[in-house]
C-alpha cells in the first residue's frame, strides 16, 4: 500500500508539472481565472461588488468536481483505468495521484485569480489573523466535499462527450447560489434548493472570511451560519466518501481496452 501512495503522490506531481509546463494545460490554467477577473473587473463597483471575489473563490472550489469527473471519464475511456485496475494497489495509487494533480491545479488557478483580484476589490479583511485560516479550513473541507462528489459524477458517464451534460446542470446550481448577486433576491424555494449543494456553502464560508461584519445583512437570516457550513459540507464528504470507493471499483471493472481506430 506504501507503495501505491508513493507511486500515486509522483504520479501525482509530475501530472501537475505537465499540466504546467504543457502551453495547452498552461492555458487552461490561465484562461478561467482570467474570464472571472474580467467579471470582477464589470462588477466591482456594483454595491455587491466586493462578494463577488470571495464568492467566486468559493465556487472555483467547488469545480474541482467537474475537473476530477472529466479526468476520470477520460481516463477510462483510454484505458488508463483499466491498466490501474490490474496492477496491486493501481487503484488507489490512481486516485492518489489524481486527488494531488486535480487539487494542486486547483489551487494554482485559485492563486492565478486571487492576487491580482486583491488589487482590484477593495473593502476585504485580509489583515485579519483569522481571515487566511477560515480560507484554508472552507478550502480544505470543500475539496473533501467535491472531489470525491466528482469521482462519484464520473462513474455516471460513459465518454468525455456524454460528460458534457454535466455542465448545464452545474452552471444553473452556481446561477442560484449567491455567486454573482445576493442569494437573498431569490425566490424562497431557490434559495432552499441552492442550500442543498456546497457551492453555495463554500462562497458563505469564503465571505464569512474576507468580508467585514457588517455584510452579513446581504446573507439569509443576517448570519454567516458557520455551524451549518461545517455541517452541510461535511455531510457531502462524509456521504461521497462513503460512496466512491464502491463507485471508482464498479467503474474500474466496468473500463475496457478501447477500440483501436483504423487508419
Amino acid at each position: 500500500m506504501n507503495r501505491a501512495l508513493r507511486a500515486g503522490r509522483s504520479r501525482g506531481l509530475i501530472e501537475l508539472r505537465q499540466s504546467v509546463t504543457n502551453p495547452g494545460d498552461l492555458l487552461n490554467h490561465i484562461l478561467w481565472p482570467a474570464l472571472m477577473l474580467i467579471a470582477l473587473w464589470f462588477l466591482r463597483d456594483r454595491p455587491f461588488g466586493p462578494a463577488l471575489l470571495p464568492s467566486i473563490l468559493g465556487m472555483n472550489t467547488a469545480m474541482a468536481m467537474v475537473s476530477i469527473s472529466q479526468h476520470l471519464v477520460a481516463d477510462r475511456d483510454d484505458g488508463t483505468l483499466l491498466r490501474a485496475r490490474t496492477t496491486p494497489n493501481g487503484m488507489l495509487g490512481y486516485l492518489t495521484g489524481k486527488l494531488i494533480s486535480v487539487s494542486g491545479g486547483l489551487l494554482l488557478d485559485l492563486a492565478i485569480f486571487l492576487l491580482p483580484a486583491l488589487l482590484l476589490v477593495h473593502g476585504l479583511t485580509t489583515d485579519r489573523p483569522t481571515t487566511w485560516l477560515t480560507l484554508l479550513a472552507m478550502l480544505t473541507l470543500g475539496l473533501a466535499a467535491t472531489l470525491p462528489t466528482g469521482a462519484v459524477l464520473g462513474s455516471i458517464f460513459d465518454s468525455p462527450r456524454s460528460q458534457g451534460l454535466l455542465t448545464l446542470p452545474i452552471l444553473t446550481v452556481i446561477g442560484i447560489s449567491g455567486i454573482f448577486y445576493p442569494i437573498t433576491a431569490l425566490p424562497g424555494w431557490l434559495q432552499a434548493a441552492a442550500q442543498t449543494f456546497p457551492i453555495y456553502w463554500l462562497g458563505l464560508g469564503m465571505r464569512s472570511a474576507l468580508l467585514p461584519p457588517e455584510a452579513v445583512t446581504t446573507e439569509i437570516g443576517d448570519s454567516w451560519r458557520h455551524l451549518q457550513t461545517i455541517t452541510v459540507l461535511g455531510t457531502w464528504a462524509t456521504i461521497t466518501l462513503l460512496i466512491a470507493p464502491t463507485v471508482l471499483r464498479r467503474m474500474a471493472r466496468r473500463a475496457t481496452v478501447p477500440t483501436r481506430r483504423a487508419t
